[in-house]
């Protein structure tokens, strides 16, 4: 059963679904993408402990407490969220885990042959939702063991006219829906940068501005939505070899933000 919270402020609104943002509006306008639209059924989801496939690796990954078996962007989507807290403006979620309990893979299957997932780590995932008159703040907090190896990644999808015309843009470059279309699965990387606009057709353009994350991936399939997804580390796509060398390396409570507004 779904349990919907509701957040108000003077001009904007959220609702999220068991942890999961589907709703931002600003002054009347929907800026995230609706699960039931073409292009991908879900509006959000965290990617963790790593990020990007793992099949040519045989869903394993190498760590210094042993191995672990993650598919595509880790176990955490597999978890259900719990809810902390929440009031009118602000709501907190969480998700824990225990070293190497196998959970079941919802791609098995269909899209995997890898039954079960685990993880040789303890770790609480945490997700705190903020509404401001035109901005969403989201925090994440990763408490776990120190020297635990892991990537994340926050994967929102944000709605489109269906014209093809919006751009995304950064200090460095302009990119347009077409460059991201033509990348396709792998999607379009936007390294070292903390910030990133999207620049829409006569409505609100989308400031994301992130602390932490330092990279973005771009992707679509379709011309009605585009994921603009803050990333520690763009996923290893070629080798798919995972190890402490190329994630990073947790201080025991890690912290990164996101901030959605609307301009």
């Amino acid at each position: 059963m779904s349990s919907n919270i509701f957040l108000n402020s003077i001009h904007s609104s959220a609702t999220i679904t068991n942890g999961e943002l589907v709703s931002f509006i600003v002054h009347n306008e929907e800026l995230i993408h609706s699960k039931d639209a073409p292009g991908w059924n879900a509006s959000d989801i965290e990617m963790f402990p790593v990020i990007g496939p793992t099949k040519l690796n045989n869903y394993t990954i190498e760590t210094i407490q042993g191995f672990g078996k993650q598919d595509q962007h880790g176990l955490l989507r597999e978890l259900e969220y719990e809810l902390v807290s929440n009031d009118d403006t602000k709501a907190i979620f969480e998700k824990k885990y225990e070293k190497n309990t196998q959970i079941k893979n919802s791609k098995f299957p269909k899209k995997s042959t890898q039954e079960y997932l685990f993880w040789p780590y303890d770790f609480v995932f945490r997700k705190i939702i903020s509404l401001s008159n035109s901005s969403l703040h989201i925090d994440f907090e990763i408490i776990s063991d120190k020297g635990m190896p892991f990537m994340i990644g926050y994967h929102p999808s944000f709605k489109l006219s269906g014209s093809g015309n919006e751009i995304i843009k950064t200090k460095e470059e302009e990119i347009s829906l077409k460059t991201i279309l033509d990348v396709g699965s792998a999607a379009y990387k936007v390294l070292n940068t903390n910030e990133i606009f999207l620049v829409k057709d006569n409505t609100s353009n989308v400031k994301i501005a992130t602390e932490n994350f330092n990279n973005f991936m771009l992707w679509t399939e379709v011309n009605n939505m585009v994921c603009i997804e803050p990333i520690s580390h763009y996923p290893l796509l070629t080798t798919q070899k995972y190890s402490e060398k190329n994630m990073r390396i947790s201080t025991g409570k890690d912290l990164f933000s996101v901030t959605i507004s609307a301009l």
